[in-house]
């Protein structure tokens, strides 16, 4: 018997061509995932996740975060939380934002803003996590969704999923087989929480 759920609200940020939004569109839409995505924005103005948000005719916009480059901050920040609030949006999916998050935004979606990381945190946190751990030497790769807070990915995890790391593997080809655990690993940890069986005890995120 399936776990009751309420329905997300989702908005999105991303930066680049939303593959990770597309997975959670396609849960949705075979309902294996209890939500409505209200929003999409880039700080990208012709970013492919506006494309992608377009054709399945959900509301996106271009944020324009200037003038700061690594970080949403200040008045970009105000104008990306009334966004969001006006199209009802109770959970916020970072889907290859490249910027970090201030602590505006999480006050105005407590333990509602998650993110997915191409690297099994803690280790190799920060930029191409895929080819950190292929430069390492690492044996085991994968990714990581997790809530987040106000470092940089080091928010609690919620789900980790694994892939080897082959010999002769590239950082494109590591980064491939990444992807592919990463569009399994959102949707899921997005109807955990939507079936309220998440429960954060100190850092450790216990799934009920």
């Amino acid at each position: 018997m399936s776990t009751p759920s309420t329905a997300l609200k989702i908005g999105v940020l991303g930066s680049g061509s939303g593959s990770n939004m597309q997975s959670v569109v396609d849960a949705i839409k075979a309902g294996t995932l209890n939500a409505e995505m209200r929003l999409v924005l880039s700080d990208v103005p012709n970013a492919k996740i506006l494309d992608r948000a377009r054709t399945h005719n959900i509301p996106c916009a271009w944020l324009d975060c200037a003038p700061f480059k690594t970080k949403l901050d200040g008045a970009a920040e105000q104008r990306c939380i009334e966004m969001l609030k006006k199209q009802g949006v109770d959970t916020v999916v970072l889907a290859g934002f490249m910027r970090i998050v201030k602590p505006g935004l999480l006050k105005a979606f407590p333990l509602r803003v998650l993110n997915i990381h191409p690297a099994l945190l803690p280790a190799f946190p920060g930029l191409h996590g895929w080819q950190q751990a292929l430069e390492y030497g690492a044996k085991v790769a994968g990714c990581t969704v997790h809530f987040v807070d106000a470092g940089t990915d080091t928010g609690p995890l919620i789900i980790q999923r694994a892939v080897p790391v082959l010999t002769g593997d590239t950082p494109e080809t590591l980064h491939a087989r990444i992807q592919a655990e990463e569009h399994i690993a959102y949707p899921e940890a997005l109807r955990l929480l939507s079936e309220g069986r998440l429960r954060l005890s100190g850092r450790r995120v216990d799934i009920l």
